[in-house]
């Protein structure tokens, strides 16, 4: 299993079409074979920041989850978008189990 984390700050001018593509994207990865879980949140503290928490079952549906037209999509706005760079981080996991 590989949990990623992502997070983008981008521009105050920019939020809002930054919002609608990143919410784009998480409609269409929940719905992909291999996604487990898929959220991405705006930042409590910091409204131009998003944070991503994606788990999937293998390296192949990450593969399948970053060719979707929608990542593209994103992936083409944040070189204007952007106030920094992006941090990224993927965490290899070899179990899990419910919290309670």
């Amino acid at each position: 299993m590989l949990v990623v984390r992502f997070k983008v700050k981008c521009l105050p001018d920019k939020r809002d079409a930054t919002l609608a593509a990143l919410r784009d994207v998480v409609l269409t990865s929940r719905k992909l074979a291999g996604v487990v879980h898929f959220d991405i949140g705006q930042d409590l503290t910091d409204p131009d920041s998003f944070v991503a928490l994606e788990v999937f079952e293998d390296r192949e549906a990450l593969e399948r989850q970053e060719a979707l037209a929608e990542v593209g999509k994103v992936l083409a706005l944040l070189p204007d978008a952007i106030a920094q760079e992006p941090e990224a981080t993927i965490y290899h996991v070899s179990s899990s189990e419910p919290w309670g």
